[in-house]
């Protein structure tokens, strides 16, 4: 998360733009995009020729002809050199960055739109000058600050996109836990957001030998996406190439529309499609009309996964909550097919204003399975009340940043549970016996792991969905989701894997967050998926005072009144 100097200093960038006369959004997101990734190249280079010094073998960015492209000389020229640079159409910096990649490559055919938009060559300066004083070594920083650039674009679009919170697309890849055998897609790819936030997970959960040798794999066929607006498409394009990836396989197409013909082809889906979205119907894929005869986005895209997904292919995706309990022969009909058809696991109830400030649209995230021959048994729901930040306009922090960052600490939390449960423990040092990693979670301030997760929900539902996959969950739980009396010792129930109470929890109690229910209760609610369709409410008996205490009191009340007026007219 970009906080403080680094946040004050991408503004100062952002005000340089508007005081220069390029006050358009996506504009500016755009050319600031194009100057990191020019700067990041450099960077690329000189750390590629350093490792060269001990016999590392390289393919150079530049050539001799193209150092000048290189940041570190662009900086050293003068403001109109520089500028000519950079407006120059034939042998200039853009030429140059739209000839990256192999001439085939998406990634080359996206860049070809590539324009410099900057007209005042003392506002290339000014900006250039302010990002030179920003260390952006570390890619975490670099990824904060391009977070920070696109949250800019937040807010609803003409066919109902919104940008999804970053914890919310980190939620959902942890919960999927891509691999690198994975053919990852997201057919409304946006900024490539997610395919970035797996892509950062896969980075963080192998090492470099393996990395490496699946590194054709990485950059040419691992990371897919559809989308048709060319600014987007060379967003996203930068976005993956910025975080490793070379050729990204973003295609331009409408994904829901007949020129979109893949089928079969991705292991996994993570998606945020758009939201009350239409398309002409005559444009839209057959094959998606069969599943659900409808114009509507939020319903085609989830038929599309479907078709693109392999059989085993899992998906978790953001639906608005119409499409869980409408009414009408579409929403049936899809909610039909990936329940009784294929494997509906999961529904993650999220409270409307995980959008604001830009939308209050009530959403959640459903996972499934595509099987082909049904397999839901028992679908669990949960329902987040808290994700962290507050759920008005202002969104504000409510848990320790650091945390909230790095809120999927797995067996990371077992291994500290009881500091965060004893309100009176100290906090260790790094170094104690454990591995630095065990400390990445834990908050500055020592809060209770349940005063902590009346703010934060997204631990405990990252920590049950493990749980419930795990094998035991079968070992300590029955079909229903009810606790068993068990004999057997802690460790081989798994109570050191997982959190406080997720091992001990009644996931066949409905008066909570976390619960199971039947793949036959749910066809004979129509397919109903609204939480609210199965969540039991606890009310609270209110108890009231007899009338004649009250009037008793009331009574008193108007005395004291009297007298108190009294004393004032003798004062006065």
């Amino acid at each position: 998360m970009i906080t403080g100097d680094l946040k004050s200093q991408i503004d100062a960038i952002w005000s340089t733009f508007w005081t220069g006369g390029v006050t358009n959004t996506i504009t500016i997101v755009e050319q600031l995009t194009y100057l990191i990734f020019i700067k990041n190249l450099d960077e690329s280079e000189v750390r590629n020729e350093l490792k060269a010094r001990h016999g590392f073998k390289y393919t150079p960015i530049f050539n001799q002809e193209q150092q000048q492209f290189r940041w570190k000389n662009i900086k050293e020229l003068d403001v109109n050199a520089r500028h000519n640079l950079f407006t120059n159409t034939v042998d200039g910096i853009f030429p140059f960055i739209r000839s990256l990649g192999k001439e085939t490559s998406l990634f080359a055919t996206h860049m070809k739109g590539a324009t410099f938009g900057i007209s005042k060559a003392s506002v290339l300066d000014q900006v250039m000058e302010k990002l030179e004083n920003i260390d952006m070594s570390n890619q975490d920083t670099k990824g904060d600050i391009y977070e920070y650039l696109l949250s800019k674009l937040e807010g609803g679009g003409t066919a109902g996109q919104f940008r999804t919170p970053r914890h919310i697309i980190k939620l959902m890849v942890e919960l999927m836990q891509p691999t690198l055998e994975d053919t990852v897609c997201d057919p409304s790819v946006g900024t490539a957001g997610f395919l970035v936030a797996a892509k950062e997970y896969i980075d963080k959960h192998n090492d470099v030998t393996k990395l490496d040798r699946y590194e054709n794999h990485i950059n040419k066929k691992m990371f897919n996406g559809s989308e048709f607006d060319a600014t987007m498409l060379r967003i996203a394009s930068m976005n993956l190439y910025l975080h490793g990836v070379e050729e990204p396989n973003i295609i331009d197409v409408d994904a829901v529309s007949k020129d979109n013909t893949i089928s079969n082809a991705y292991t996994l889906v993570l998606a945020n499609p758009p939201f009350k979205g239409t398309i002409d119907k005559e444009s839209i894929a057959p094959g998606l009309k069969n599943v659900t005869d409808t114009s509507k986005t939020e319903l085609l895209f989830l038929a599309l996964m479907l078709r693109q997904l392999k059989t085993g292919g899992r998906a978790a995706v953001i639906v608005p909550d119409g499409v869980l309990f409408g009414s009408g022969k579409a929403y049936k009909s899809i909610r039909e097919e990936i329940i009784a058809n294929n494997k509906l696991e999961a529904v993650i109830s999220m409270p409307s204003g995980v959008f604001k400030p830009y939308a209050g649209v009530s959403t959640a995230i459903i996972i499934f399975t595509k099987t082909g021959t049904g397999g839901t048994d028992n679908v669990w729901f949960y329902d987040m009340l808290a994700d962290g930040k507050s759920l008005d306009d202002k969104r504000s922090l409510l848990v320790d940043e650091d945390l909230f960052m790095d809120f999927a600490f797995g067996d990371a939390f077992s291994k500290r549970k009881e500091i965060i449960k004893d309100a009176d423990a100290s906090i260790p040092k790094k170094g104690d016996n454990d591995s630095e990693d065990a400390f990445d979670f834990l908050p500055n301030k020592k809060e209770k792991q349940d005063t902590l997760h009346a703010k934060f929900n997204l631990p405990q539902i990252l920590d049950h969905y493990r749980y419930l996959k795990s094998d035991y969950f079968k070992k300590m739980h029955g079909k229903k989701g009810e606790v068993l009396h068990v004999h057997d010792v802690p460790e081989n129930l798994g109570w050191d894997k997982f959190m406080d109470g997720t091992c001990t929890h009644d996931y066949s109690d409905r008066t909570s967050q976390s619960f199971l229910v039947p793949f036959k209760e749910i066809k004979e609610n129509d397919w109903d998926l609204s939480i609210n369709s199965y969540k039991e409410i606890v009310y609270e008996e209110v108890v009231y005072d007899e009338p004649k205490l009250i009037l008793k009191r009331i009574n008193e009340l108007s005395s004291e009144r009297e007298n108190l007026a009294n004393q004032l007219k003798n004062i006065v």
